[in-house]
């Protein structure tokens, strides 16, 4: 057995050395190519201009085809090109290529690397929930139990039509005492809602409300909102002129708010990223980017490729922000968990 023991370390031994001698000569090979800095230059500008796109996405007009806004809605996707950069420059044994990968390898992990921590905590004393129920639903019952059963003491609910309202209010009014529909939004709660109103978006119809929900631990206003879509057209490229005019109207409303604590809950039809949204998004915070794991894509439901769905907050601390299961709706619910006590009046 001895004989047998030393016999199986020698051939251990052998293959390291195998190895390492193998590992040289590639190198060695590597080195003595002179065309390796030569090769795979445009696959190097081609890193280099992915990184100046994601750095630079602000800088990109919208003035023709509201390019700037399309690219920011899906920045963090830029990413997948860092992987296909790397095979093809190991494919052409480039090192100027692998070397120039680096750098928009650094600028996606300086934008987006934070979201892939967990940044979810624990405790808070409000939880939201939002949802974009889709006007073409085939089951609103089904649909208002999977909300309800999220534990949110608040909910709003987009794209309602008329004669889904009936189907909603009965499903959800064992769990929530109080509710408003206004237009096509709607909010339930499990307290008591008060100065309930229609929020113009310069739409001629209502897609957006506030209330004041009376919490244990304070006033909250929430505002529901449902901006107007967007489409991508070949003749047209990224069509948003009236979601942008909406998102600045809504903005208006926020800013006038008298509460200090607020709650926005909605389909922006939008990203964080988006610089059209600005007029809401640089006077709240994300409670996706602040208190959740991950990118929270919410739509379409299918396949998630946008965080269009949102849950904002200005005077409440986020804690917790997640995702919910899918529904019959092409859009995923979304909820957060917030801290109201002794952060505001």
């Amino acid at each position: 057995m001895a004989q047998a023991y030393v016999t199986e370390t020698g051939s251990g031994d052998s293959g390291s050395e195998h190895r390492g001698p193998r590992l040289r000569r590639l190198l060695d090979r590597w080195r003595a190519d002179r065309g390796i800095w030569r090769r795979g230059l445009i696959l190097a500008a081609l890193a280099l201009l992915l990184a100046l796109v994601m750095v630079l996405h602000a800088q990109i007009p919208n003035r023709i085809g509201n390019l700037g806004s399309l690219t920011e809605t899906f920045l963090p996707w830029l990413g997948l090109f860092v992987p296909v950069l790397v095979v093809l420059a190991l494919v052409r044994k480039s090192a100027s290529a692998l070397i120039a990968v680096l750098v928009p390898s650094v600028v996606w992990l300086n934008l987006f690397g934070g979201l892939l921590v967990d940044r979810t905590g624990s405790g808070g004393d409000l939880t939201v929930a939002t949802h974009n129920v889709n006007a073409e639903n085939p089951d609103p019952s089904g649909t208002a139990r999977d909300v309800a059963a999220s534990g949110a003491d608040v909910v709003a609910l987009e794209e309602l039509t008329a004669t889904a309202v009936p189907t909603y209010e009965k499903a959800l009014a064992t769990t929530y005492r109080y509710h408003s529909v206004q237009g096509t939004v709607g909010l339930w709660s499990k307290y008591p809602l008060t100065r309930t109103r229609p929020v113009d978006i310069k739409l001629g119809w209502t897609r957006a409300m506030r209330a004041t929900v009376a919490t244990p631990e304070g006033s909250v206003a929430v505002y529901v909102a449902h901006l107007p879509s967007v489409r991508v057209k070949l003749e047209a490229g990224f069509t948003a002129r009236q979601r942008d005019r909406s998102a600045d109207a809504l903005g208006e409303a926020i800013a006038d708010e008298p509460l200090k604590r607020i709650v926005l809950l909605g389909d922006l039809n939008g990203t964080m990223n988006d610089r059209s949204l600005n007029g809401v998004t640089s006077q709240m915070r994300s409670t996706q980017g602040a208190a959740g794991s991950g990118f929270g894509f919410s739509w379409p439901a299918s396949f998630p490729m946008a965080r269009i769905d949102q849950i904002m907050v200005k005077g409440v601390e986020p804690v917790t922000s997640w995702t919910l299961p899918g529904t019959t709706s092409d859009h995923l619910p979304i909820a957060a968990r917030v801290k109201v006590a002794a952060t505001g009046s």
